[in-house]
Formats: C-alpha cells, structure tokens, sequence
C-alpha cells in the first residue's frame, strides 16, 4: 500500500449518545500538565487524557487505527503535541468534519494526514460504521471504503500543499 493509502480500524470519539464529539480542543487532546514532554514517543500515553469517557484511549487503541471527530477537532491553543500524540500512537489518520485553523496548520505541517468530511455524524450513520471497524482511506481518491460494510463514500480530497509536505515527511524537509 502506497503512502497515500491507509487501512485499518476505526474508533468513533462519540459522547454518550453516540455521536461524534465536537469541539475537542487541544487541551483535551493533550492536556496542559504534559507539555514538558519533549519525546514524542513519550506523548502517547497522554492522548485525550482530558476528555470526559476517552481518558483510556492510549490503552484500547492499536498503531494503524484512524480516528474519528465532529466539527472543530483541535480548536484551542498550538500546542504540536496534540498532533504528535497521535502519531505517537501510531494513528493513521484523522478524519473529522473540520478542524481548528492552528491544528490544522500544524497537522499538515508535521505531514501527519487529516481529511475532511462534511456532515460526517452522516457518514457514520450511512455507513453502519462502529468502532473496530476495518476502513481504507485514499487520500488522493478522496475515496473512503467501509471494508466491514463494503460501501464507498467520497471524502475531500488531500490539497497538492498536503501531498507535497506529506511526500517529505514534514514541511521542515521540504
């Protein structure tokens, strides 16, 4: 699989009743008492450390999964970590129905792969998708297959900025 393709398991960041959560701000993703952490390897264990009903995040998700969000994922404060919390992880991706203007900067920046889906409590539902879920994402298809379910849906496509920082690893390689 190339580096514009991912597969794997999907996990559903839902409240409690069962929609995608809106509005995680960076502080939620990674909370303000870890930002002496300066090894990203070491930031994982902290990821959604400050999200009601997600704090054992680190401990059920597995490298190669790809998350799930509402509207206006990582809004708040630049802080790098909440981006490299998930790389950390092994995330694969994010895909949400927008992102917070910094976090989405930085995101792309750090060639780490978000994509956005509008409407994507929608998708979800359409799709049948729940957590565990295997899906594979093209990024330059703008392609997104429910492997579990066999539907495809069309998500926005990677800009040629996205493709390009994420051919060289960051935009520090570019």
């Amino acid at each position: 699989m190339d580096e514009f393709k991912v597969k794997g398991k999907v996990w559903l960041i839902t409240d409690n009743n069962g929609d995608l959560i809106n509005d995680i701000d960076t502080d939620q993703i990674f909370h303000n008492a870890f930002l002496h952490i300066t090894e990203i390897s070491e930031m994982g264990e902290h990821t959604f450390g400050n999200l009601e009903g997600w704090k054992d995040f680190p401990e059920k998700c597995n490298p190669g999964d790809i998350v799930f969000a509402g509207s206006n994922f990582g809004s708040g404060s630049s802080r790098q970590q909440a981006v490299d919390c998930f790389e950390a992880l092994g995330i694969k991706a994010i895909v949400a129905d927008s992102y917070g203007a910094i976090y989405k900067r930085n995101a792309i920046n750090s060639g780490f792969p978000i994509l956005t889906f509008n409407q994507i409590n929608n998708l979800v539902k359409e799709a049948g998708m729940k957590n565990r879920d295997e899906i594979e994402i093209d990024f330059l298809a703008g392609e997104l297959k429910n492997i579990s379910s066999g539907k495809i849906f069309k998500i926005d496509l990677f800009s040629k900025v996205q493709k390009d920082i994420m051919e060289k690893g960051s935009l520090l390689t570019i």
